[in-house]
């Protein structure tokens, strides 16, 4: 059951350091998702790299991607997902917890995502790093210090989006680190499959964000 649970931790941290493209190791073709992984600490935590094509206008990703309220709904083992403070359209803060079976405690963490644009070749960039001190640690909850990830959306044609996301993440506490690295590549899949979903939805496949050209 161990296994179910703990394979979640290496993805939901959704959200700056993009790696060198040299340095990944292909893991997992499947379902056209490419998943990769490289070694990004002495400790031996991995990061994970995930390639894929979504049938989707550049609107509907982000608009979906910053609805944070809703992160319950794709992202795998995902708790609570809730929005603290909302800077701009294509600027927040959110808190999201992490469900783990006793005796491992659950994790949280506070992220800071924002969106650019190039007004050239329309690509779409969403950072999302942590921000521990946001807000006083809980009780019985292990707070996310370190967290960097990365979303890169390149419009394709006939509304196809190309998606490049990277993270690396220490989850903290006890959490072998190898446990952590087995189910790199398994993660993934189960969040990428609803987000294929979850996109379709009316109040995403309608949104109209004044600061996203969808080319």
């Amino acid at each position: 059951m161990y296994k179910k649970y703990l394979l979640f931790l290496v993805l939901f941290f959704l959200y700056q350091s993009l790696f060198a493209q040299s340095d990944w190791t292909l893991k997992s073709t499947k379902n056209g998702l490419n998943i990769y992984t490289k070694t990004v600490s002495s400790s031996g935590l991995k990061g994970i790299r995930v390639k894929c094509n979504l049938s989707a206008k550049l609107s509907q990703v982000v608009a979906l991607i910053m609805d944070v309220n809703a992160g319950e709904e794709w992202v795998y083992g995902t708790k609570s997902s809730s929005l603290l403070k909302k800077v701009s359209p294509s600027e927040l803060y959110y808190y999201s917890e992490v469900d783990i079976p006793w005796p491992i405690s659950n994790r949280d963490f506070i992220a800071h995502l924002k969106v650019s644009q190039d007004p050239q070749t329309k690509v779409v960039t969403i950072s999302g790093p942590t921000e521990s001190n946001y807000l006083p640690v809980k009780p019985h909850i292990v707070r996310v210090n370190h967290s960097n990830g990365k979303w890169v959306l390149t419009p394709g044609k006939n509304n196809f989006v190309q998606i490049d996301y990277t993270l690396e993440v220490d989850p903290g506490g006890t959490i072998p680190v190898w446990l952590v690295n087995l189910f790199a590549t398994s993660g993934p899949a189960e969040t990428f499959k609803k987000m294929k979903e979850q996109v379709k939805k009316p109040q995403y496949a309608n949104a109209n964000l004044s600061f996203i050209d969808n080319g």
